[in-house]
């Protein structure tokens, strides 16, 4: 089967799945594993927005959705030489990975006949759901459901860990100018680890408030966290917003690795938030730094 991924949380699952060799196509911000990139024909482009701060940023990316525009490229050409039998994409997020309808719309104008599978996870549990998606869709079930086996008895070994511990507050910070209160699974993350999220919407989307809001829920810990950002470029946002929590804790923690790509390292970000929470519980990973 000839796979085709648009978004790197689905790169990612292939991956896991043992699915490598099937992936012809991806996106231009699929670097874990770092060969994707390089191996796999890029089908789908953006603007490079490294050495923009997070409020540049912020505004192109409502300037462009607000003029009707889009934020990533699809080569279609590209995408129909490469004969696809399946494309995995997404409608969770336009900022994120470019709408599974676009996808549909350039098949059909192309004459190109491909399976599109949009995997749409709003909770931690759903997420774990698409992998089984993924898996049945490629004709690998058993794996997909082995995978799922294994990191539900992970998230299980964090549950014990920190059963009966105090639950600190904690606010993760998902863009900072402006700030966005943690949406979609990340407030489940803070929950498998043992804490209580806080300004947060589990289950539905991030959207844009104030620091009074972060401030007034009285956070124990804060998480910075910020999308499309690694930990050094969260250490950066990190620094720059720890005075408006004197009373709390502030960490950076790697977002793009662990936190905001709906795929099967959000297990590693639950270990590494009980990680912080709860020093001794659960082995430290290195994906977070003390601001």
């Amino acid at each position: 089967m000839r796979l085709v991924s648009l978004l790197p949380s689905a790169t990612e699952i292939v991956y896991a799945l043992g699915l490598g060799d099937e992936l012809v196509g991806v996106t231009f911000e699929c670097d874990e594993p770092p060969a994707a990139r390089h191996d796999k024909t890029v089908v789908v482009g953006g603007r490079d927005t490294r050495g923009m701060t997070p409020r540049e940023i912020d505004e192109y990316v409502k300037s462009s959705l607000a003029a009707g525009g889009d934020l990533y490229t699809l080569h279609a050409d590209a995408l129909a030489g490469l004969a696809p039998d399946l494309i995995l994409t997404q409608d969770l997020c336009r900022v994120c990975a470019l709408p599974s309808g676009h996808v549909e719309d350039a098949l059909g104008y192309l004459g190109c006949r491909a399976d599109v599978l949009s995997l749409d996870p709003y909770t931690l549990d759903e997420v774990l759901g698409t992998i089984e998606q993924v898996g049945a869709a490629a004709g690998v079930p058993d794996r997909a459901a082995a995978l799922v086996a294994a990191l539900r008895d992970r998230l299980d070994a964090v549950a014990a860990a920190v059963a009966g511990r105090p639950r600190p507050r904690v606010a993760v910070v998902e863009w900072v100018e402006p700030p966005f209160t943690a949406g979609h699974w990340v407030p489940d993350l803070v929950t498998a680890a043992g804490g209580e999220p806080v300004a947060a919407r589990p289950g539905a989307r991030s959207v844009q408030t104030t620091w009074d809001e972060f401030t007034a829920a009285a956070p124990d810990v804060v998480l910075v966290a910020p999308c499309g950002f690694h930990l050094d470029g969260a250490a950066e946002q990190a620094r720059a917003v720890r005075e408006r929590f004197p009373a709390a804790q502030v960490w950076a923690i790697d977002a793009d690795g662990i936190v905001v790509r709906p795929g099967p390292r959000l297990v590693d970000g639950v270990e590494t938030i009980a990680a912080i929470l709860h020093p001794g519980a659960v082995a430290p990973s290195g994906a977070a730094r003390l601001c």
